[in-house]
């Protein structure tokens, strides 16, 4: 063989053993086959969805479906690093590189779409109500208007002043932090409903099944999904495969059931994935 075509030959096998040893870094799928890690944003303070519990262990269906959807990619457990994202940063969490991808409650909108790409719907929530379990005067957002009852939400909502301008006019708004603090306030009798969404009250509900009860007359539409960055194409074809795997196989009705059942939140079916 002449000396030209060995050369050839071994600058081809040269460019295949460096494609084989290497992932395409600019895709979610390249990095975890060439790095077996990635960096998932989730929330930390949502008890059904995403809770990092006081010894540090991650709960939640959106955790479940990071954790089922990062083994499908090829990365176990250890190779994932959790972040705390918080609303306000998600979208520039996922466009600066400094998550793979978001699963928090994530709802699919088309303001959020021009910024970044989604797998889903994987769940639609609504909107709905928290209250006392023995406290029968708020039966749907209308309620909200009697005089004394108030409303809980966390600074700044949007969807708890809508409630208001939409349902309840002259209705009481008490605003904290942090849902956990509505909750706090709800047990300790100094509001008297807490507004977000369905399963996210559903999984306080969970943890005080006793006491606590979501009203179950939803009034919005909220569709989550897996926020990644636009047009990494490949990524999200392999991570809707994912979530479809996980919808067919009965893990994420499992998930499901184990995070919010103890609540009486009804499960639903699956939805249907949009390509």
């Amino acid at each position: 063989m002449a000396l030209a075509s060995l050369r050839a030959l071994a600058c081809v096998a040269v460019l295949v053993l460096a494609s084989c040893s290497s992932g395409d870094d600019t895709t979610v799928v390249g990095r975890a086959g060439r790095d077996n890690k990635l960096t998932i944003g989730v929330a930390f303070d949502q008890p059904g969805l995403g809770v990092r519990r006081m010894d540090g262990v991650l709960k939640g269906f959106d955790i479940d479906v990071a954790r089922y959807v990062a083994t499908e990619l090829g990365v176990e457990e250890s190779g994932i690093t959790w972040v705390e994202v918080s609303p306000p940063e998600r979208e520039n969490m996922i466009t600066s590189g400094r998550v793979d991808f978001v699963v928090t409650g994530y709802s699919i909108t088309p303001k959020r779409k021009e910024v970044i790409d989604f797998v889903g719907p994987y769940f639609i929530a609504g909107q709905d109500l928290l209250v006392r379990m023995d406290d029968t005067r708020v039966t749907g957002p209308e309620s909200l208007a009697q005089d004394g009852v108030r409303l809980c939400s966390t600074q700044g909502s949007t969807s708890a002043q809508h409630v208001i301008d939409e349902y309840a006019p002259g209705g009481r708004l008490v605003e904290y932090p942090q849902f956990s603090d509505c909750v706090t306030a709800l047990l300790a009798e100094n509001v008297d409903a807490l507004t977000t969404d369905d399963v996210i009250l559903a999984g306080y509900a969970a943890q005080n099944p006793e006491v606590l009860r979501v009203v179950g007359k939803p009034f919005s539409k909220e569709e989550y999904g897996i926020g990644l960055r636009k047009g990494d194409t490949a990524s999200k074809t392999k991570i809707t495969e994912a979530v479809r795997k996980m919808m067919t196989s009965g893990e994420w009705r499992k998930s499901l059931e184990a995070n919010i059942g103890r609540s009486g939140y009804k499960i639903p079916e699956p939805p249907e994935l949009v390509p």
